[in-house]
């Protein structure tokens, strides 16, 4: 005897709409890929693209020599022939980067801790001590950072000449919180928002002073947020143009975007090749900062905009 099993009439009933079950499910898999290659990998693949490419061709043209820059009929402009240290060595060793570097390190750790300092306590006071008209002074002061500083450096300049800070980095280390405590007052309100206020309850009941507290209990809780406005006040003073044009002069004293800008460019000519190798090295602090801290930096925002 043989066993073979023969469909039954009900499984011939059933069998097209098992084929069609199947088919639909994996139309809406397909679908489903479909979608998030077009709605996630795609505009993530270009989004990369355009962020990521900037810093490949500053790469690129840092370490070819000059043959391959200026012909590009012969060479690739995409790829490096033949890899050269030389626009290095002449930025390095053949002018003043090392100390254009030095001072811009210098001018940016100062302003950041002068505006952190100055931001926590405003923040604090802000926040915390709920004086009358607390909330317009908030708002007064994120205001004035949207203030374009085209408007604010003839003024400025006018109190750096007075005060003989001119054509001295000490004179951008007092100008530069003027556009950097705004922000990083309103950034910390918004997190020192999201701290429990009955901590401080209890330490006020517990005899603590407000100073106190805000050393002890406010802080330690705040370093996300701290870590934030310091990485976003860094970035700002090790990236400011526009002071650090008008309030130096001396080439030794520059910071870094004003130096590769005005130094290496003579006349009508470019160095191309030592332009994008100080901009290289000139991005590489900015982005081990944003690299080590970019957890703390997220979440300080998420605690900032969440309230």
């Amino acid at each position: 005897m043989s066993d073979a099993h023969f469909p039954t009439a009900d499984e011939e009933a059933n069998a097209p709409a098992k084929n069609s079950a199947a088919a639909a499910a994996e139309r809406m898999a397909w679908d489903s890929r479909t979608r998030r290659m077009v709605t996630i990998y795609l505009p993530l693949a270009c989004f990369v693209l355009i962020l990521l490419f900037p810093f490949y061709w500053m790469t690129v043209t840092a370490f070819k020599p000059n043959a391959e820059l200026y012909d590009y009929k012969t060479y690739n402009p995409f790829l490096i022939g033949s890899p050269t240290l030389e626009h290095l060595k002449h930025l390095l060793f053949e002018t003043a980067y090392p100390t254009w570097l030095a001072t811009t390190m210098t001018v940016a750790v100062c302003a950041t801790a002068l505006s952190l300092v100055s931001s926590t306590l405003a923040a604090y006071a802000i926040q915390r001590l709920r004086f009358r008209g607390s909330q317009y002074v908030g708002l007064a002061i994120y205001l004035a950072y949207l203030v374009p500083p085209s408007i604010l450096f003839i003024p400025l300049a006018m109190m750096v000449t007075w005060f003989g800070l001119f054509d001295s980095p000490m004179a951008l280390i007092l100008v530069y919180p003027t556009f950097l405590i705004p922000f990083c007052t309103w950034l910390l309100i918004g997190y020192f928002k999201s701290i429990p206020y009955e901590l401080e309850e209890c330490a006020l009941i517990d005899g603590a002073t407000r100073i106190q507290i805000l050393r002890e209990i406010t802080l330690p809780l705040a370093v996300p947020g701290l870590i934030s406005a310091g990485i976003f006040s860094f970035t700002l003073s090790w990236n400011e143009f526009i002071y650090a044009l008008a309030f130096i002069q001396s080439s030794e004293k520059k910071t870094v975007p004003v130096a590769i800008l005005t130094e290496l460019v003579t006349g009508d000519v470019y160095q191309w090749g030592a332009l994008m190798a100080g901009s290289l090295l000139g991005s590489l602090p900015v982005a081990l900062f944003y690299s080590l801290f970019v957890d703390y930096y997220v979440s300080s925002l998420t605690g900032a905009v969440k309230e």
